[in-house]
């Protein structure tokens, strides 16, 4: 067993897809036809994203995720060398900060963002030796 993506439910897929590309520079990989359903290149790993109406579709019941509340019990982590270059970037393209990148105990320089979506997202360097 292995994890071989995420899927997060959003209210406008192509948003997000869009922002996911300006604010943190990845690219999408497959998009569907109808819209309601899109993967971004990550690496091993996929992120993808689903319309609300698919998790109806698939016979779940989700709590949307909403910008103007607090964050749903999860984050998305996204590595590179540069954690406050790319926060920055995140910010210029319209994440709301949540806290900066610092320095942690361990050496790892982590900071917080959300996404348009009210996600929140983890920018972090390496860990050390990982």
């Amino acid at each position: 067993m292995k994890l071989g993506y995420t899927i997060i439910y959003v209210a406008d897929v192509l948003a997000t897809i869009d922002f996911y590309e300006r604010a943190f520079g990845l690219k999408r990989r497959f998009v569907h036809e109808s819209n309601l359903y899109a993967e971004l290149d990550t690496g091993e790993t996929t992120l993808a994203f689903a319309g609300e109406p698919m998790a109806e579709m698939n016979g779940l019941a989700i709590r949307p995720n909403l910008k103007g509340e607090i964050s749903s019990g999860f984050e998305i982590a996204l590595v590179t060398d540069d954690p406050r270059a790319a926060y920055a970037t995140a910010i210029a393209a319209g994440a709301d900060a949540v806290s900066p990148p610092v320095e942690k105990p361990c050496g790892q320089i982590v900071g917080y963002v959300r996404d348009i979506d009210g996600c929140l997202v983890e920018i972090c360097s390496p860990v050390a030796g990982g």
